[in-house]
């Protein structure tokens, strides 16, 4: 099965993009929380970065539920 990316839900600081991202790589999400803020010190950009991936990446448990029913369609098939 492929890895899904998501926002995290139990490694949250604000929308658990970033461990979210963290969990994807298998880093800390620390790191992952270092870089925006670089990125955020360094030119401004993180803040969109990290608004824009708020906005389009799903919840861990919205994921889950599309595995769960890709699941059930396969066994039924």
């Amino acid at each position: 099965m492929k890895k899904k990316i998501y926002r995290s839900e139990s490694d949250r600081r604000i929308a658990g993009v970033c461990g979210g991202i963290g969990e994807y790589f298998d880093v800390d999400s620390t790191l992952i929380r270092l870089a925006f803020v670089f990125f955020v010190l360094a030119a401004g950009t993180g803040i969109l970065a990290y608004v824009i991936a708020a906005i389009i990446m799903p919840n861990e448990s919205e994921v889950e539920m599309v595995i769960k029913k890709d699941s059930k369609k396969k066994k039924s098939e």
